[in-house]
C-alpha cells in the first residue's frame, strides 16, 4: 500500500540555526501542514511537511528521539540524521498536546518494529549457524561412502543442502552487512548525540550566561532607577530652590522699591527741614504782626470807648465812625483767622518734624 498519512495538523515550522545552535530560524512564513506518515513496506514512520514545492521537514522517527514541550504552544525534537533540531509553533495548547501524544505513540511503534527486526535477524543468524553445523556431518557421511565431489554430484539431498547452505551464507552476509550498517548508523547517532549534548551544554552555558547578564542588567537597571529617582529628587529640590530664589528676588525687588520710596520721603523731609528756618522766620514775623495787631486792637478799643463817649455829640460822626469801625473789625478778624491758621500750620510742622 506504500506510505500513508496517519495524522495531520498545522503549525509554524522552525529549524535551529546551524551556525550558532542557539537561535531559531523560521522555515515557513505561515502555518503549514505537518503530517505523520507510515510506510508499510519498510515498517517506518516519518514526519513530513511541505511549504509549496519545498520540503521543509523529512524526519524519520526512531526510538531514540524525544519530543520536548518548551512552552504552552511550542515543541521541538532533534533529528541526528538530518543533523538539525526542528521546532513547531501551534495555535493552541491542545494541538501541541495531540502532536506530542502522537509522537510518543509513533516512537513506541518504531521501537516495536526495531525489536521485531532484531528478532528476525537473530533467528536467521541462529538458523544459519545450525545449518553450518549440520553441513560438515553430511560431508563426513558422504566422505565415508566416497569422495565429496562424487557424492555431491550424485546425491539429491546433498545438492539441496548445498543450495540451502549457500542461501544461508547469503542471509548471513546480508545480516552482517545490515549489522555493519546498523553499527555505522549507531555510531552516527552517537556522534550526533554527542554533538547534540555539546550543543545542549553550550545552550545551557549560554542560558546561564544569559541569566547572569539578565541579572546584571536588572541590577544595573535598578541602580539606574535609583539614580534617576535621586536625580529627579535633586531636580525637584533645585526647582524648589529656584522657586525660593525667585520669591526672594521678588521680595528683594519689593524691598528695593520700598527703600527707594523711603529715600524719596527722606529727601522730601530734608527739603522740608531746609524750609523750616524760613517758616520759623515767617512765623516770628507773623507773631510780631499779631502782637502789633493785638496792640492795635487795644488801641482801637480805646478809641471805640472814646468814640462811644462822643456818639451823643454827633450822629453823623458816630455813623461814620461805626462804619469805619466795622470795616476795621472785619479786617481784624481776617488777620486773626490768618494768625490762627499760621499757628495751626506751625504746630503741624512741629509735630511732623
Amino acid at each position: 500500500m506504500g506510505e500513508q498519512p496517519i495524522f495531520t495538523t498545522r503549525a509554524h515550522v522552525f529549524q535551529i540555526d546551524p551556525s550558532t545552535k542557539k537561535n531559531w530560524v523560521p522555515a515557513s512564513k505561515q502555518a503549514v501542514t505537518v503530517s505523520y506518515f507510515y510506510d508499510s513496506t519498510r515498517n517506518s514512520y516519518r514526519i513530513i511537511s511541505v511549504d509549496g514545492s519545498k520540503v521543509i521537514i523529512n524526519s524519520t522517527i526512531t526510538p531514540n528521539m524525544t519530543f520536548t514541550k518548551t512552552s504552552q504552544k511550542f515543541g521541538q525534537w532533534a533529528d541526528s540524521r538530518a543533523n538539525t533540531v526542528f521546532g513547531l509553533g501551534f495555535a493552541s495548547e491542545q494541538q501541541l498536546t495531540k502532536f506530542a501524544e502522537k509522537f510518543l505513540e509513533v516512537k513506541e511503534a518504531a521501537k516495536l518494529a526495531r525489536d521485531k527486526s532484531q528478532e528476525k535477524m537473530e533467528t536467521s543468524s541462529n538458523h544459519s549457524q545450525e545449518s553450518g553445523r549440520n553441513t560438515p556431518s553430511s560431508n563426513q557421511v558422504s566422505s565415508m561412502n566416497g569422495t565429496d565431489d562424487e557424492k555431491i554430484s550424485h546425491t539429491p539431498e546433498t545438492t539441496a543442502l548445498k543450495s540451502e547452505n549457500d542461501r544461508l551464507k547469503t542471509v548471513i552476509e546480508q545480516s552482517n552487512s545490515n549489522a555493519k550498517k546498523a553499527e555505522t548508523e549507531l555510531q552516527t547517532l552517537r556522534e550526533s548525540n554527542a554533538r547534540l549534548i555539546d550543543a545542549l551544554q553550550e545552550a545551557n552555558t549560554s542560558l546561564e550566561n544569559w541569566k547572569t547578564q539578565t541579572h546584571n542588567t536588572q541590577e544595573e537597571n535598578n541602580t539606574l532607577k535609583k539614580k534617576i529617582a535621586e536625580l529627579e529628587l535633586q531636580c525637584k529640590e533645585e526647582n524648589q530652590e529656584k522657586e525660593r530664589n525667585a520669591q526672594l528676588t521678588l521680595r528683594v525687588q519689593e524691598l528695593e522699591a520700598e527703600l527707594q520710596d523711603k529715600e524719596q520721603e527722606l529727601e522730601n523731609l530734608r527739603k522740608q527741614a531746609e524750609i523750616i528756618p524760613q517758616l520759623m522766620a515767617e512765623c516770628e514775623s507773623l507773631t510780631a504782626k499779631l502782637q502789633a495787631a493785638e496792640q492795635g486792637s487795644k488801641d482801637a478799643r480805646g478809641k471805640v470807648l472814646a468814640l462811644q463817649s462822643e456818639v451823643d455829640d454827633t450822629h453823623q460822626k458816630h455813623t461814620h465812625i461805626k462804619t469805619e469801625l466795622k470795616k476795621f473789625m472785619d479786617a481784624l478778624e481776617g488777620k486773626i483767622d490768618e494768625l490762627h491758621e499760621v499757628r495751626q500750620g506751625l504746630s503741624k510742622l512741629g509735630i511732623d518734624n
